[in-house]
């Protein structure tokens, strides 16, 4: 190395033909505009997964006097229940960026059915806990 020349491994290399400095990855990054909007629509999740546990709670107190007064569970509060625990775990899945697919009220549908198969012999039990 010559008096005149420093090490460059600090410095960012100039482009050949435009004079100015290649952007690093993190710039890249920072500047996708993918990521931000992303961002907000996770703003936007967050509330509708604090709002989805607020009505499962209330699922869970109203199911629980249901079988504490009836003998037996209530059906409807049984399917809302189960599809409020399938939009939560959509909703943590697009949040934790497991999955890219937004899910409702922007692309997916209201979830009905877990994405996995349940064994039908846990669905057809009758006994009440």
């Amino acid at each position: 190395m010559s008096t005149g020349e420093q090490p460059m491994d600090h410095v960012r290399r100039k482009a050949e033909s435009t004079g100015k400095a290649e952007p690093s990855d993190l710039e890249k990054n920072v500047t996708e505009r993918s990521t931000w909007i992303r961002l907000i629509f996770m703003i936007v999740y967050s509330f509708l997964f604090a709002i989805a546990l607020t009505v499962a709670l209330a699922v869970v107190v109203i199911q629980f006097f249901c079988v504490l007064i009836t003998g037996s569970r209530n059906d409807q509060l049984k399917v809302l229940g189960h599809s409020l625990a399938i939009y939560a775990f959509e909703i943590g899945d697009f949040m934790t960026f497991n999955n890219d697919k937004m899910p409702f009220p922007f692309e997916g549908a209201w979830p009905r059915e877990l994405p996995v198969s349940v064994p039908e012999a846990a669905e057809d039990e009758e006994e009440v806990y």
